[in-house]
């Protein structure tokens, strides 16, 4: 695609950047063939195509961005399948996060919409105050019917039936393994995962220290910073992430860490791209030494001796989470290792669509994002599965909350498979059986 930045323009290392990845397109559209949004709206506009375009015009003019381009952006599911589909090396991640920045910088949305995305991004990146949340969304979802706007019943919605008790095990501390030590690594725990569900680090916690690794919970570490991020809000995205990397280079330069683990892959893309992120900071070494680490759940148990399990009459449907096989390139690891742990592994059909979680964007989008969700829970289902594993927690609640088949992560039926207690979704009745303490 031909450009026309000056070079003035080209000084700033966002529009460099962005001029580099918009030279790549070469207009093919094969990106729309896997487009989730496009395939819902038929709108080429609503594919990374048509984005492009919008993007390209939108910045090499410099001009106030219009609200049909606000709209086409916003639509975006960030699901990355297209970077997977193009032919051509178009990194369109980091060209819609420029893109999203800009308009964060130069438009005045709606009231509702400022107000609606503040509260998100002071909200969603913190335990506590995402813990309040949900209680108050338990407490308002009776008077679900009387609000008006269809964003504030999708929050309503989000918020689970049960509220797990908080896990001391997200505390700062070590967990020595249980053999003889192979690796020391530091689990990132994250912030949403933390309310909504926090079986996921406790069994993530047991199945590393079996396996022989020590696992560190470092201290200052927290959100990655990825739901501001997608929201263009730099500032506070560069501020979360700057707080982990100070976090684990402390560890790393003090008893050492052979990797960062994360079990949430929204928040491993978002991590391993950290080196992009601040690459003109003065954090750029240390962010860079940290995304060389960073690794999913399922890229560290390849590197460890995970036994081999008696096969069990249990099949399994895993949904691939777009950040695990776009955004990280991790497609066979999961699938392999719930084999290896003697479930029968089943693929839907269309694997590689979103299901239309997308971090905050079955907040803000929840008309199309319901369109995925009914979609993906449709393949899921069509398998006849006994469970549903994902590795990501925002797939997690959104298949969840449209099928009775139990949906568990990944790492609870390895942990389960290697000595753990089953997971709680599978035990019938006992999570509602649960006495649940709110707060730390």
């Amino acid at each position: 695609m031909q450009t026309h930045f000056t070079e003035k323009q080209l000084q700033d290392p966002a529009n460099q950047r962005s001029n580099e990845i918009l030279r790549n397109c070469v207009h093919c559209g094969f990106c729309t063939a896997t487009c989730p949004t496009y395939q819902v709206l038929g709108d080429e506009l609503d594919s990374p195509r048509g984005r492009i375009y919008l993007i390209k015009d939108m910045l090499e003019n410099e001009r106030v961005p219009d609200e049909k381009t606000v709209k086409h952006i916003d639509r975006c599911l960030s699901c990355l399948a297209c970077m997977t589909t193009c032919p051509s090396g178009v990194h369109y991640t980091h060209l819609v996060d420029h893109a999203r920045e800009y308009i964060e910088k130069k438009y005045k949305r709606p009231i509702t919409d400022r107000a609606l995305r503040w509260v998100l991004s002071r909200i969603l990146p913190y335990p506590m105050r995402f813990r309040w949340a949900l209680i108050g969304a338990k407490l308002g979802r009776p008077f679900r019917f009387l609000m008006p706007d269809a964003r504030l019943r999708a929050m309503l919605d989000m918020a689970p039936k049960h509220i797990p008790p908080v896990s001391r095990n997200d505390d700062p501390q070590s967990f020595q393994p249980t053999g003889d030590r192979k690796k020391r690594v530091a689990l990132m725990t994250g912030c949403a995962q933390k309310a909504l569900n926090t079986d996921i680090n406790d069994a993530t916690i047991r199945l590393l220290t079996r396996l022989g690794c020590e696992v560190v919970i470092a201290e200052g570490a927290g959100c990655c910073g990825a739901l501001t991020h997608h929201m263009g809000k730099s500032k506070e995205s560069h501020a979360s992430a700057a707080a982990n990397i100070r976090a684990w280079v402390r560890e790393m330069d003090d008893k050492g860490l052979d990797a960062i683990v994360i079990n949430t892959s929204g928040c491993g893309t978002t991590v391993k791209d950290y080196t992009h992120m601040f690459r003109n900071d003065a954090l750029a070494q240390d962010a860079e030494r940290v995304s060389r680490i960073a690794m999913d759940v399922s890229e560290l148990l390849t590197q460890l001796d995970l036994p081999e399990c008696d096969a069990k009459p249990i099949s399994v449907a895993y949904h691939a989470a777009c950040s695990l096989q776009h955004g990280q390139k991790i497609k066979s690891f999961p699938k392999e290792l719930l084999q290896t742990a003697g479930f029968t592994v089943l693929e839907p059909a269309d694997s590689h669509l979103c299901c239309g979680s997308a971090g905050t964007y079955n907040l803000m989008q929840p008309v199309i994002s319901a369109k995925l969700k009914d979609r993906k829970v449709r393949t899921l289902e069509a398998t006849k599965p006994d469970v549903i594993a994902a590795g990501n927690i925002g797939c997690m609640m959104q298949i969840g909350s449209g099928t009775e088949v139990p949906v568990v992560h990944t790492i609870e039926l390895l942990d389960w498979a290697t000595g753990g207690p089953m997971p709680r979704k599978l035990h019938a009745g006992s999570a509602a059986a649960a006495s649940v303490p709110m707060l730390r």
